[in-house]
């Protein structure tokens, strides 16, 4: 049997040669949107029918989901650092595996230790075939043009609510939600396995060199003041961002709609977000990465003050959830590229693990917190004034993740819409 590390021959890939898989980026592309879609955008949808045919609480049932993320923080800054040396393609084809046999065990669930056992399960298949090992991919094979690279493979990915979400609210109207988990199982198993297997045999490129100012390796960054406020914007950004995504089909079910048209608002937003990233190559060549850290994290909590207070029409809410996926849909690739920006591509398995990991965490922790906070805030539309707030605070650490702040940075910030103008618009927000 062939080792799923083996370079195929003739690949040319890495630093030194300027040819890249040809294959590796429309197979992550399909990837990315098949595991986001089928692993996680389906669980809100589905929750629901599985809270109302089984008995379990919704509590319960979302902490089982929670665990999973929980898992994937752990396991990713290992599956980091074996990215690191190794590559993608053993990492991404044992994890489609696991996720296949995640959802037949999420599937055939008699009990709830069951059900959390496959959910613990899926945890690995997340933090082994999701954005981590994918960047990490990119980043390593098209640097030092992995901008590009990684805008395409999220313009995709962030179609995975868009189409698995409607997707999945139609097999749950005519499959129970064990049956409607066996076939995205299968779906899973046929459009993953082989693709990662097949799609990432170009050879692994040696880590390129540490920039002078970046040769002291990772463990002096990891301890930096930087890294870890960078990792506490992240975190209450993600625990609010996250929260969002899964009490959204909640909120929407509070206040009348139907759970297809709760489904549409939060698929919806997938289009969102592929058309907010078409627009990050141009907003990171105008600004510099503390600057649009806090300006997309404030926006975040901006577009969540938006969906607690319109309860309708519902076209309006169709354009906040736009709005939201927009911004969803750069921070993610704000996430991806903020070890680059700041401390290079040496290390970038490790650090981007370690970096992701608490962000990870508090996404673990949101579906959970969500579902436990909305009843004792009395709903919600309240719940999503909290959530906010989170993102205000951390939209206020944002400015101190610059490398070698010592000041609080100055509270200006010029966006010029036209290139080469010299004339821009001043915006109250932190540089």
């Amino acid at each position: 049997m062939t080792d799923l590390n083996t370079p195929a021959r003739g690949a040319a890939t890495g630093s030194g040669d300027r040819s890249r898989p040809r294959a590796a980026l429309p197979a992550l592309c399909l990837t990315q949107i098949t595991s986001w879609g089928i692993v996680y955008y389906a669980f809100p949808i589905l929750n629901p029918e599985i809270t109302h045919a089984t008995g379990w609480s919704a509590g319960a049932t979302t902490a089982a989901f929670s665990l999973a993320l929980v898992v994937s923080a752990l396991a990713g800054i290992r599956v980091g650092r074996t990215l690191d040396r190794r590559g993608p393609r053993a990492v991404m084809t044992t994890g489609s595996i696991l996720g296949t046999v995640s959802l037949l065990l999420v599937a055939a669930a008699p009990t709830l230790p069951f059900f959390f056992a496959g959910w613990a399960l899926a945890g690995l298949a997340m933090a082994t075939t999701f954005y981590q090992p994918a960047f990490a991919a990119l980043t390593r094979w098209w640097a030092p043009d992995h901008i590009r690279a990684l805008t395409v493979v999220t313009l995709v990915g962030g179609l995975a609510s868009t189409v698995f979400a409607p997707l999945t609210a139609l097999l749950a109207e005519r499959l129970s939600w064990r049956h409607a988990y066996l076939a995205l199982a299968g779906l899973l198993t046929v459009l993953t396995i082989p693709t990662h297997a097949l799609a990432l045999r170009a050879p692994w490129p040696p880590a390129p060199p540490a920039a002078p100012n970046h040769a002291d390796g990772t463990t002096p960054v990891a301890r930096s003041r930087s890294f870890w406020l960078l990792a506490a914007a992240f975190t209450l950004s993600a625990f609010a961002m996250y929260a969002v995504v899964v009490a959204l089909v909640p909120l929407l079910l509070e206040r009348g709609y139907s759970t297809a048209q709760a489904a549409w608002v939060l698929g919806i937003g997938g289009a969102g977000q592929t058309l907010g990233r078409t627009l990050y190559a141009a907003l990171a060549r105008r600004t510099t990465a503390t600057r649009r850290t806090t300006v997309l994290i404030t926006l975040g909590g901006i577009t969540t003050i938006a969906f607690a207070v319109t309860p309708g029409p519902y076209i309006l809410l169709i354009a906040v959830s736009v709005a939201a996926g927009m911004v969803r849909g750069n921070l993610t690739l704000l996430q991806a590229t903020a070890v680059t920006d700041r401390w290079g591509h040496t290390h970038y398995g490790r650090l981007s693990g370690l970096l992701a990991a608490p962000a990870t965490a508090a996404a673990a922790l949101a579906p959970f917190a969500s579902a436990a906070l909305a009843p004792l805030l009395g709903g919600y539309g309240r719940l999503f004034f909290l959530l906010a707030a989170v993102s205000v605070a951390a939209g206020f650490i944002a400015p101190w993740t610059a490398i070698g702040v010592v000041e609080p940075p100055r509270f200006e910030w010029r966006l010029d819409f036209m290139k080469g103008s010299s004339h821009g618009t001043t915006f109250p927000l932190p540089a």
